[in-house]
């Protein structure tokens, strides 16, 4: 293969948001363009609470995929004080639902309706061991009194370390992780519990949100830390550590929705994900390591074959648009008006 061209097997990305309706025909299929499957997360309003509702979600994500497409995405149940043992057991027995989605309520978009008491979930997660139903994780306390950039840390203490040393078999995936808190952790647990990883939180850190005026586009939950963070995730995806692997939680908003006096949440991600990924090991000379990070240790972790299909990158720099047209209006991407080394030529 030519220095200038990289083949690798057909990536997955094991975190995104697509949103719903007509924004379907925006995001479905820029995440299927590069992706074989991929984990949509539940957090629509109402939120996807039952295995019928995830069902007819995931009917209309397939109805938004260009024809012939062979994408798969894999659903999520909304876990809420209200979950049932009877919802896990039909969940494990679906093929369609992946898992449940833990977000601690207000901790990001549209988590108004989630959980308010882990302690109070105890049947539910014994359900979920039982029934080898994974349990994806938002990892950030919400108390009012803690500063935003300790939210991760204290969750690990508080909140997960008692759940995963309670059920220790419970497949767990701690979500876009931003701190070498969370590396050490998932890194000392069993070989039930990873975590994903964004190509914002391997690219840059809180100076790019920050440093010489407010960058909107930049802003996440759970939000941009500090350059030592930074370099600690890093360095863990560098060391080739299966437990870590590629999930972008891709999510988008209207540009007036980010460029507004309350901002929201999310960056968009989808239209360059698997470049930004190139343009991170590139930097660091470990092209050599994508194909597992984005191909292989996630499908691995929940016990699906790698893909046998490839596609292929060429190295040919291009702009990331600066605007995406929508049917809620204009888009800002992730890396907008930037210049990236790889792009996506081919997929077979």
């Amino acid at each position: 293969m030519a220095a200038d061209v990289l083949e690798i097997p057909v990536p997955d990305d094991w975190h995104v948001h697509f949103r719903d309706n007509e924004l379907l025909t925006t995001t479905v299929p820029a995440t299927a363009e590069m992706f074989g499957r991929a984990v949509v997360m539940p957090n629509l309003v109402p939120p996807v609470t039952s295995v019928a509702a995830a069902l007819a979600y995931r009917d209309r994500i397939l109805h938004a995929l260009p024809e012939e497409s062979a994408f798969d995405p894999l659903m999520t149940l909304y876990l809420t004080q209200n979950t049932t043992v009877s919802d896990v057991q039909q969940a494990a027995r679906n093929s369609h639902i992946i898992g449940f989605k833990l977000y601690p309520s207000g901790a990001t978009t549209n988590s108004a309706a989630g959980v308010t008491s882990i302690a109070d979930l105890d049947a539910v997660f014994a359900a979920m061991e039982e029934h080898h139903v994974p349990l994806l994780v938002h990892g950030e306390v919400t108390d009012p009194d803690v500063d935003i950039f300790d939210r991760e840390k204290l969750f690990i203490e508080r909140n997960l370390a008692p759940l995963v040393a309670k059920y220790p078999n419970l497949k767990l995936v701690l979500e876009h992780i931003t701190t070498a808190d969370a590396v050490e952790f998932v890194k000392s647990a069993g070989k039930n519990v990873g975590a994903t990883i964004t190509p914002q939180h391997l690219l840059m850190n809180r100076n790019h949100l920050l440093v010489g005026g407010i960058r909107p586009h930049n802003y996440c939950l759970p939000i941009l830390k500090r350059r030592e963070h930074q370099l600690a995730l890093q360095q863990v995806v560098l060391s080739g550590n299966p437990k870590f692997f590629l999930g972008t939680d891709s999510a988008p908003h209207a540009r007036d929705r980010k460029e507004a006096p309350c901002g929201c949440a999310g960056c968009y991600s989808a239209p360059a994900a698997l470049p930004l990924y190139a343009e991170f090991f590139e930097q660091h000379q470990a092209l050599h390591l994508l194909a597992d990070f984005a191909a292989g240790f996630g499908a691995d972790f929940y016990g699906y074959p790698r893909h046998q299909r490839k596609i292929q990158l060429q190295r040919k720099p291009w702009q990331v648009a600066n605007s995406i047209d929508s049917t809620v209006g204009p888009i800002t991407p992730y890396w907008a008006g930037e210049t990236l080394q790889w792009q996506v030529v081919k997929a077979s």
